[in-house]
């Protein structure tokens, strides 16, 4: 009972977190603009250049940031909770690597420039690709472990396939390109973006949340869960599709943004009691809350520089390892 009503009031807080983070984001910016004059333009369309401000640059920036960091988050809580493994994260199947892969692709074959959407099509298709290859690899029936090594071999040979294009750049200025959409940025994205990544990412969710109540079974043992009625092999699927909609959609379209997945999960577990029926909510509100703070801090700490989304939050997930690497240490001494 105590872990139910804990879980509650850490999800409705944050709720609020990103009610509040949202309104930020839209109202936070080098503009420079009034809350009252930003709100207007925002709901009426008057004022050309602020409305052309609020809806083009700031609301899709915000809707991304809540969508790809609700994916993220409700994916690394799924995968931990389906592996039996506090350190897994949505890079763990290859499918980040491979949506990266493919929007390097449509950079370097010159294909986004002669067709803005190509690059975001084609990171969901390496989403799609790789996650049609795990499930190859790891087999209908196969173990947990085979869905590691399979994501593990994916994410590899992506990496592999990534640098040699790298490798291979025709000039400076295209390898320039290729290595700052890798570190991940909200900038400059539109509502195209939204309506592009925004579906693929939903129905993402949604797998996801169909495995909660089948996650704290499984917490229990595959055979236990399965002498309990679930069926395992169909929450595997529904892990695995989920988090190739909600993390390829969201890499095809910001690119790579890491971390959140993994350090989400973990801070707020203790406050959910643990259950994955429990965590995979708050994870999503958290990971929402989260990302949109860090696209926050990025515009406020360096908005001549172009700091990248994905810089800022490897700089934040780094110490969380140190952290959890000495606490591991202490519960085994």
């Amino acid at each position: 009972m105590r872990g139910r009503t804990s879980a509650r009031i850490t999800i409705a807080v944050l709720a609020v977190c990103v009610l509040v983070l949202f309104l930020c984001a839209l109202l936070i910016g080098p503009a420079g603009l009034g809350v009252r004059e930003s709100l207007d333009a925002l709901l009426s369309g008057r004022g050309e250049a602020t409305a052309l401000v609020m809806r083009e640059i700031r609301l899709p920036r915000a809707l991304l940031a809540v969508l790809i960091g609700a994916g993220l988050g409700a994916s690394g809580a799924t995968l931990q909770g389906y592996l039996r493994n506090p350190l897994a994260e949505p890079g763990l199947l290859g499918i980040s690597g491979a949506a990266a892969f493919g929007a390097v692709l449509a950079l370097y074959t010159g294909l986004s420039v002669v067709f803005p959407l190509a690059l975001p099509l084609a990171g969901l298709s390496g989403a799609f690709a790789a996650t049609a290859i795990v499930q190859i690899l790891a087999g209908a029936s196969g173990s947990s472990i085979s869905l590691i090594l399979a994501g593990i071999a994916v994410s590899s040979l992506a990496g592999a396939l990534t640098s040699l294009v790298l490798n291979l750049a025709p000039n400076p200025f295209a390898a320039s390109e290729i290595v700052y959409w890798l570190l991940g940025s909200l900038a400059d994205r539109s509502l195209s973006h939204v309506w592009l990544a925004g579906p693929f990412i939903l129905v993402g969710l949604v797998l996801l949340f169909a495995t909660a109540r089948a996650l704290d079974a499984l917490t229990l043992g595959e055979d236990t869960a399965a002498s309990m009625g679930v069926n395992v092999a169909r929450t595997r699927r529904l892990a695995v599709y989920g988090t190739a909609l909600a993390v390829g959609a969201g890499v095809a379209v910001a690119g790579a943004i890491g971390f959140i997945g993994l350090v989400v999960p973990h801070l707020l577990r203790p406050l959910t009691g643990g259950l994955p029926s429990r965590l995979l909510p708050a994870s999503a509100l958290g990971g929402a809350a989260l990302l949109l703070l860090a696209d926050l801090a990025v515009r406020v700490i360096a908005p001549d520089r172009d700091l990248k989304l994905g810089v800022l939050t490897a700089l934040v997930g780094a110490p969380f390892f140190f952290w959890l690497v000495l606490k591991n240490r202490r519960t085994m001494t």
